[in-house]
């Protein structure tokens, strides 16, 4: 068969990968260095899905650069810390797969694609007294990345929350927010934030938004990147139907663009990284309890099958039912001016810095509210349906300092956020319980106790700032306590969180070469899982920053590798 241009329709191709997120793009740029040909089948009209909106971390145990960066680590040490944090699950094969080879398959990316990453060596696990944890280096981030390689496909990226860009367009990087609350009053603070912007205005002179990008938005620049000079056939706005299976073989899909539904044969098979049961409801019903809902932090699909129910029909076998299985992170939503309604994550922005306390409906605290998102949740979703909602409740110096969900710091007026029903706003503590209906002389006591430990730098109730990660995400302008303010400053604000999804934990079950299996444990030929689509080897926990992207990417870059080594 000749060479399919970028304008042909392929009929025929090597491999179908079904999702162009960050572990569909590891996947088809894998066999596309590998000489096969690829088509990428995305669902949207923009390349990246969650990954593009996400943090970008990315977490491989032992990998060579932060032991290049002076932190080698042995893998009994990451085994340790796993069986401390994650509850064991039935398919061992995969999570051993993905410690033995997560090294191996970064390098393959860095070899074989632009993708460049780097370890943070001051990012902790999320549970650093557990056995094996590690202050930092076993997550890594993609370094910034230029947009403007991308030419007119920079059109295709989808762009970051708009809450999580400054100036209607600039994305800036973790180690910049310290300088962004200290320009006021630090010198070099002041010109690093001048740079930033005009570096901005700069760029927004040739493109819709800022061309340096962070995060996940980078990691997703760099794959597509890749794919696009390695040759894959990109089509968004296409819908895989139906998967189709001869002679006990997956071997192509029917696909829907649109006008035409179209066949396309893939010879050494499919791989599902579509994005899991995020949107799936009759699935997703199965794997969470019924107080958490149905919101979604991720990028909807609207209206494509799930990769459980393509492989439904061929005999592929989801996760059994539990009401653990999922990634969780408190969220707030609001009405966009564009119409459009925002699911706004709280992961690091607020949640951890000094000021702040999260209350139920009895105006009583129920968590340490600097722990990580996951584990907030679990701990509302704990408390029961008294801490559904919850509400964050903060000052004013807080909020100016630190901004509120999608209210940002340094904001001279919130009227908007408090006129829509947002943002939360009184006078006094009592008046503030008034108005998010929880009770007064309850609401009072609680800050009051609050306030005379932060007054001393503690939190006696749950040890707040207590350890390593928790004060990582405080302030270390405050002290002694990063993570520790008393609420004092009228008037107060508060904003209401509901347990939102980061993804889904269930899948479909595979063996450690993301093979799909089917209900008696036998793999099915030609079809793999990757990403969110496959069970997760976390079991429903969450250990660490990245551990979603790292096997995302660990796995599809598996899945590509026997796909193109397997005999035909």
């Amino acid at each position: 068969m000749t060479a399919t241009t970028a304008t042909e329709w392929p009929g025929e191709v090597d491999l179908l990968v079904v999702g162009a997120g960050a572990a569909g793009l590891a996947a088809a740029c894998t066999a596309a260095a590998a000489g096969l040909r690829v088509m990428l089948a995305e669902q949207s009209d923009l390349v990246g899905g969650t990954s593009a909106i996400s943090g970008g971390m990315v977490w491989v145990p032992a990998n060579h650069l932060m032991a290049a960066a002076g932190r080698a680590e042995r893998l009994d040490d990451a085994r340790a810390y796993l069986r401390h944090t994650m509850p064991p699950g039935a398919e061992v094969a995969p999570l051993e797969a993905f410690l033995t080879r997560g090294d191996e398959s970064i390098r393959h990316l860095e070899a074989h694609t632009a993708l460049r990453l780097r370890p943070v060596m001051n990012y902790p696990d999320y549970h650093p007294a557990a056995p094996g944890a590690t202050p930092g280096g076993r997550v890594l981030e993609p370094m910034p990345f230029d947009a403007r390689t991308l030419g007119p496909a920079f059109a295709r990226l989808r762009a970051p929350l708009p809450e999580f860009m400054l100036l209607g367009g600039m994305m800036v990087h973790r180690s910049d927010l310290p300088h962004l609350r200290r320009a006021a009053r630090s010198p070099s603070s002041a010109w690093h934030v001048a740079h930033l912007f005009a570096r901005y205005a700069a760029e927004r002179t040739t493109a819709p938004r800022g061309t340096t990008l962070h995060l996940g938005n980078a990691l997703v620049g760099w794959l597509l990147k890749s794919a696009l000079d390695l040759g894959v056939v990109l089509r968004t706005g296409c819908r895989v139907r139906q998967l189709l299976k001869q002679d006990g073989r997956v071997d192509g899909a029917e696909v829907d663009c649109g006008a035409t539904l179209r066949t396309v044969h893939a010879a050494r098979g499919v791989v599902l990284a579509s994005g899991g049961l995020s949107h799936d409801p009759a699935r997703r019903q199965d794997h969470v309890p019924a107080l958490a809902g149905t919101l979604s932090a991720t990028v909807p699909t609207a209206g494509a099958p799930s990769g459980a129910a393509l492989s439904a029909e061929v005999g592929g076998r989801v996760s059994l039912p539990g009401p653990r299985q999922a990634f969780w992170v408190p969220a707030s939503t609001f009405t966009r001016r564009d119409g459009s309604t925002a699911v706004f994550p709280h992961t690091v922005t607020d949640r951890a810095k000094p000021g702040l306390i999260a209350v139920d409906r009895h105006a009583r605290r129920f968590v340490n509210e600097a722990v990580s998102y996951h584990d907030f949740v679990t701990a509302q979703l704990r408390a029961g349906p008294g801490a559904v909602p919850a509400w964050l409740l903060c000052d004013r110096r807080f909020l100016w300092r630190y901004g509120l969900g999608a209210v940002r710091p340094f904001s001279w007026s919130v009227g908007r956020w408090v006129d829509s029903g947002y943002l939360r706003r009184a006078p006094t503590i009592e008046a503030l319980a008034q108005v998010i209906g929880v009770p007064a002389d309850g609401l009072a006591a609680t800050v009051a106790t609050f306030n005379a430990d932060a007054r001393r730098g503690v939190d006696s109730q749950f040890g707040r700032g207590g350890d390593v990660y928790q004060r990582h995400l405080g302030d270390a302008d405050q002290r002694p306590n990063p993570c520790v303010a008393p609420i004092e400053q009228p008037p107060f604000f508060a904003v209401a969180v509901r347990p939102a999804d980061l993804g889904m934990a269930a899948g479909l079950v595979t063996d450690g070469d993301a093979r799909v299996l089917d209900a008696d444990g036998r793999t099915i030929p030609g079809l793999y899982a990757c990403g969110n689509d496959m069970q997760s080897v976390m079991n429903g926990a969450y250990p660490g920053p990245g551990i979603t992207l790292g096997p995302a990417l660990v796995f599809g870059v598996i899945a590509a590798r026997h796909a193109a080594a397997a005999p035909l």
